[in-house]
């Protein structure tokens, strides 16, 4: 008994000596003090996650009613809450929403140009695509924008997951035909495309949430109160739930072309999209450290999950999961600390 808890516990120990090391430099630097406390409950819920999934013994399938009330519940009314509340005007910032999903297509270029260089096979490629285009925007990003900027990066986030979401929704089903030589025609993926993207609970939140700020529109208080006990649990249910899974998928399979997906995903990523916000000019700082924020997490759960749905690298996808998120430790906090201590300007051309 005492052996077998010590296997599971074995995988743990790097992460736990992270989580310690960010500690002493918080104590030893205060300079650091303010990013380890934005960095080290945000990843400490992963990591607590991390570890009851190395922990205790149940398989993938235990977790299914945590994500249906995080996917269809938690976080869009989280989403929800802070988006109605938005003045209109900030929601029709189309302009941003082009140049933020704009840095996500290069990336995934980017990552599909390395995965067709290394593999061949264009259905793989589509999946390294994934890992080196897609952040984990939906499980990591709400909770990281509003704790780092407040409320104020609501709208923001909320128009960088629905443009992202119509990006992913649209180009990996597509390529996948194309891949396959899917026989029922780019019509019908098409129509498939859309009826995603349509209910998609996400989507369909800041959709009415557009709505009731365009009409100023309030909730029954009762289910007001109720949207924001739910709000204020999405972003702890989600990162838990996102630490037990990445434990549930071991390393098997590790690719020869990892490290340039990850160095697209948590450095390329975020530059971009820091350089094409910093040439549309004219973006608040809030926005831009946003998007720049969203950009850094590390490769989504989408990607397993897509993996899994077309038979194609779905080793190296969880693989590629699990030790981005690692990364990400490391280099998101790294971000965190440019971004609140004013190191990082809002713009590249700034004077």
């Amino acid at each position: 008994m005492r052996s077998d808890l010590e296997k599971r516990l074995r995988p743990v120990l790097p992460l736990l000596a992270g989580f310690l090391a960010l500690m002493g430099v918080g104590a030893v630097a205060p300079a650091f003090a303010g990013v380890i406390d934005l960095a080290l409950p945000f990843f400490g819920l992963i990591g607590l996650g991390f570890v009851c999934g190395r922990m205790f013994d149940f398989d993938e399938g235990a977790l299914a009613w945590m994500n249906v009330f995080i996917i269809y519940v938690a976080l869009p009314s989280l989403m929800f809450t802070l988006v109605s509340k938005t003045p209109f005007s900030q929601l029709l910032n189309f302009r941003f929403m082009l140049c933020t999903v704009g840095a996500t297509m290069t990336a995934f270029a980017i990552a599909f140009a390395i995965g067709m260089r290394a593999t061949r096979d264009m259905a793989q490629a589509t999946i390294q695509a994934l890992i080196g285009g897609y952040a984990n925007i939906g499980y990591m990003g709400p909770g990281l924008t509003l704790a780092t900027l407040g409320a104020a990066s609501a709208a923001p986030t909320a128009l960088i997951f629905l443009a992202d979401t119509i990006f992913l929704f649209s180009a990996v089903p597509i390529l996948m035909a194309f891949a396959r030589g899917d026989e029922s025609g780019l019509g019908r993926t098409v129509l498939r495309v859309a009826a995603r993207v349509l209910t998609n609970p996400f989507n369909l939140a800041v959709f009415v949430a557009v709505i009731f700020a365009y009409f100023s529109i309030h909730l029954p208080q009762p289910i007001e109160k109720m949207t924001v006990l739910l709000s204020g649990s999405a972003a702890p249910a989600a990162l838990f739930t996102l630490g037990v899974t990445v434990a549930l998928r071991p390393i098997k399979r590790i690719a020869p072309e990892l490290p340039l997906l990850l160095a697209v995903k948590l450095v390329a990523h975020p530059l971009i999209v820091y350089l094409y916000l910093s040439l549309m000019g004219g973006v608040s700082q809030i926005w831009v450290f946003t998007a720049v924020l969203m950009a850094s997490l590390p490769p989504a759960l989408n990607a397993f999950v897509m993996a899994s749905q077309y038979q194609a690298y779905v080793e190296r996808a969880s693989s590629a999961i699990l030790i981005g998120t690692l990364v990400s430790v490391v280099s998101v906090t790294i971000l965190l600390w440019l971004v609140t201590t004013g190191v990082m300007p809002a713009s590249l051309f700034a004077h």
